[in-house]
């Protein structure tokens, strides 16, 4: 008879509350879209009424409120692809000098604060519906699926270390691991449209090839297979001599399969830039007046809302039958925590709009050309949120500045080392590059070597190889290619 024993263990989990789950959905959110979730929630929950929030003025002097201060009142043209070279700690010397301050709201003229939200789907909407319709999908996959569109680039790729998404499910209370977001990313290739959330360009037209495989001929299929899984740097660089020689085929065959491969789509995220012509509504607004910097909420933003006044006196009666009070305080308490998350979500944007002023001063103040190399993890260091929490902050947010409006996510970049031991801003390298491609001679353009060489006489420290990277992120063709006859 098998022996029966009785064992005690103790283990120790993280249980999010309620609370805590709404407060990282709304942080997650953009502006547009925080306004009509806003209006949804009023509309399903009557314990709850809009506010107008009151307007503050701009502080004169003095520095950002803290994240968790206890006024009541105190609310609060991106590139591509995003470096994640590994950064040093950022100096804080070049802006100790620089008052930074951050405001509640706007100091500018009247505006009309409501609209009535246009009522269609997002592109991650759309993705995630068409996946929740799926055999064998539940709602726990979906979930996880909806934090990995969240961390797509500019392009719909993913790029995010499986770590990211991890921290941030575990916000949610949900624990995954490595294998199982691979899984669920796989199953996002196979959406409508294909190739979003792939790793590179390469991945993205293999999953197109392989849904669309049936619109055209196998033999041709299998080629145009062949030359993105061995010959793909071959192709993109258009040289086909090698490629008929090295894949042993006739030209005419050759010219179908590469005739697929560019009926492809390269960019079938492009809907990110613009979901149905929507205009961006900056978050921020920075200004600099009599050499100090502020960070102020735009007025539209200061929508809110508070627990009705009314409800509370009702549920305040002893008449009101058991089953009412039961839905009255399940309400009540919805209320206090969608008030408390938007609340929450004002501040924790505030101080990091707050951190991002101090670690990049002199781009606010002189223009991108001074863009400092940052990292996420300095700004949750600096703020005391966590990376998952810096990643929500800032993905979709926009500030509006007197040099453009910027996506927040703009001002994370890596860096390179100069001549005089400073760390440059990989964008300011791409900057420097594509000045340097724009000014050169058509009929002899500038290798990849003799690009680093150029940049180096300018005290960049960089690798040829690390020109391609750049070169290629800004969509540039190697020299031959960009060669011009006459």
């Amino acid at each position: 008879m098998a022996e029966i024993r009785l064992q005690q263990r103790q283990t120790q989990s993280l249980q999010l509350t309620a609370q805590q789950v709404l407060t990282s959905q709304l942080l997650q959110l953009p502006l547009n879209q925080l306004e009509q979730r806003i209006y949804e929630e009023l509309q399903e929950n009557p314990m709850l009424e809009l506010v107008e929030e009151p307007r503050q003025s701009d502080l004169q002097s003095g520095t950002a409120p803290a994240a968790g201060a206890d006024d009541p009142q105190e609310m609060f043209d991106s590139e591509g692809r995003f470096d994640r070279a590994t950064l040093k700690e950022r100096s804080s010397d070049k802006v100790s000098a620089t008052p930074a301050r951050s405001s509640g709201s706007s100091s500018g003229g009247d505006q009309d604060r409501f609209f009535q939200a246009v009522q269609h789907d997002t592109f991650h909407e759309q993705l995630l519906r068409e996946l929740s319709l799926q055999e064998g999908i539940d709602r726990r996959e979906v979930l996880i699926a909806a934090e990995i569109l969240g961390n797509l680039d500019g392009d719909g790729y993913f790029t995010e270390k499986p770590e990211v998404i991890i921290d941030g499910l575990r916000e949610a209370d949900i624990e995954t691991d490595e294998a199982e977001i691979r899984a669920i990313q796989k199953r996002i290739w196979y959406l409508d449209p294909p190739g979003v959330a792939v790793a590179d360009l390469r991945q993205r037209l293999l999953v197109q090839l392989s849904v669309f495989e049936g619109d055209h001929d196998p033999e041709v299929v299998r080629l145009a297979r062949t030359i993105l899984e061995k010959s793909f740097d071959d192709f993109m660089n258009k040289r086909f001599d090698r490629l008929l020689k090295k894949l042993d085929t006739g030209k005419h065959q050759l010219e179908e399969a590469i005739g697929v491969i560019t009926s492809l789509d390269p960019h079938p995220a492009g809907v990110f830039v613009d979901e149905g012509g929507h205009y961006i509504s900056p978050d921020f607004i920075v200004t600099y007046e009599n050499g100090a910097l502020t960070a102020a909420l735009n007025d539209r933003s200061s929508l809110s809302v508070r627990v009705s006044d009314e409800y509370r006196e009702v549920l305040a009666k002893r008449k009101v039958p058991t089953a009412d009070r039961k839905f009255m305080r399940q309400k009540l308490q919805r209320a206090n925590d969608f008030a408390t998350a938007l609340q929450i979500r004002r501040q924790t944007l505030l101080k990091v709009m707050e951190t991002l002023l101090i670690a990049q001063a002199r781009f606010f103040i002189d223009g991108p050309r001074y863009l400092q190399p940052l990292v996420m993890k300095t700004v949750a260091e600096e703020s005391g949120y966590d990376i998952s929490t810096i990643s929500r902050a800032v993905n979709g947010k926009y500030v509006q500045t007197r040099f453009g409006v910027f996506e927040l996510k703009y001002f994370f970049s890596g860096s390179l080392s100069t001549d005089e031991g400073e760390e440059l801003s990989s964008r300011i390298i791409k900057e420097q590059l594509r000045e340097l491609i724009e000014a050169e001679n058509p009929a002899k353009p500038l290798s990849d070597d003799r690009l680093a060489e150029l940049l180096g006489e300018k005290g960049v420290k960089i690798a040829r190889r690390t020109v391609a990277k750049y070169r290629e992120q800004m969509q540039i063709p190697v020299a031959r290619l960009r060669k011009k006859i006459g």
